[in-house]
């Protein structure tokens, strides 16, 4: 059995349109449940998955998802270890490998021949993986800062926090934290700060104030340090889905001679540049939410 997240009522509540769901899943060490949010009319076949990034979960895209759900059924998983699914007992299958197998296994339970994907950071890189494979279930991809090429500098950075979070003993010093953090994801409102901290956080017995997901998912992540450059262009130039990539301007993971190299080569994709952001665009106003609308509802 795995180690089960604290399930008490997140600190931000659940938006109207929002449905809170889960499904179970299994690794080699076990059973474990993944969570993951619905929006919109449950049997429009029209599906979009959106996946986050390392250290996030599933809310980020509540702007995103509201606005989407006038045309598709959106879903955004909380990937093993963060949000509201369970924690792994072993933490060594905090791997892709694992995170592969726990969204085909939603993708089965959603009963769609075909979804749209779009996946930010780690989230782009499980949606790269599927995408590339015969007979993929996705048909429209959206990477999200994310590439086949990533620099091992930034992935230093990401090593430096991930995992190590304090806790906090109030809610103004843990939002000060996820300011620092995340401040590449830009220009943000202060209440579009406070909604991505509220959904970061989950209170500990003690009261104090945590990130909410298992800080061991950063043990993995550091081992690979060594091996240097991520380089998944095979990979990528086996993608024939018609794909976006969004890139922030100011992105150390994702460089412009990535993103123009990728431009021509594999699905060659469309590309956008989001300025005043780094890694990564988080789809919170009109603009950003414009680009993958206009991308993903193209007959």
């Amino acid at each position: 059995m795995s180690v089960r997240a604290d399930l008490s009522p997140w600190l931000a509540g659940a938006p109207p349109g929002l449905v809170e769901r889960e499904v179970r899943c299994a690794s080699a060490a076990g059973l474990h449940r993944m969570a993951y949010t619905e929006w919109g009319e449950r049997d429009n076949p029209n599906v979009l998955v959106c996946a986050h990034g390392l250290t996030r979960n599933g809310r980020d895209f509540d702007e995103l998802a509201r606005v989407m759900s006038a045309d598709y059924r959106v879903i955004c998983p909380d990937v093993v270890g963060r949000g509201r699914s369970d924690w792994l007992r072993d933490p060594s299958y905090y791997v892709f490998p694992q995170y592969v197998a726990d969204l085909m296994v939603l993708l089965a339970r959603l009963d769609v021949d075909r979804v749209h994907w779009l996946g930010t950071s780690m989230g782009g890189l499980i949606g790269m993986w599927i995408a590339s494979q015969d007979d993929s279930p996705i048909s429209r991809l959206v990477l999200n800062d994310v590439g086949p090429l990533i620099p091992v500098a930034s992935l230093h950075l990401i090593g430096e926090y991930v995992g190590r979070a304090p806790r906090f003993a109030t809610y103004d010093d843990a939002e000060k934290y996820v300011r620092l953090v995340s401040e590449p994801f830009g220009h943000l409102t202060d209440a579009q700060w406070r909604h991505l901290t509220e959904c970061s956080l989950q209170r500990a017995d003690d009261g104090c104030l945590e990130m909410r997901y298992d800080p061991a998912i950063g043990d993995p992540f550091r081992r690979q340090l060594s091996a240097g450059d991520v380089d998944l262009w095979p990979i990528y130039d086996a993608i024939r889905c018609p794909t976006l990539v969004v890139r922030g301007a100011d992105s150390a993971v994702l460089t412009r001679a990535s993103l123009l190299e990728m431009a021509n080569r594999g699905p060659r994709p469309q590309t956008v540049e989001i300025p005043g952001v780094g890694h990564a665009p988080m789809f919170l106003d009109d603009v950003q939410i414009g680009v993958v609308r206009d991308f993903l509802q193209v007959a």
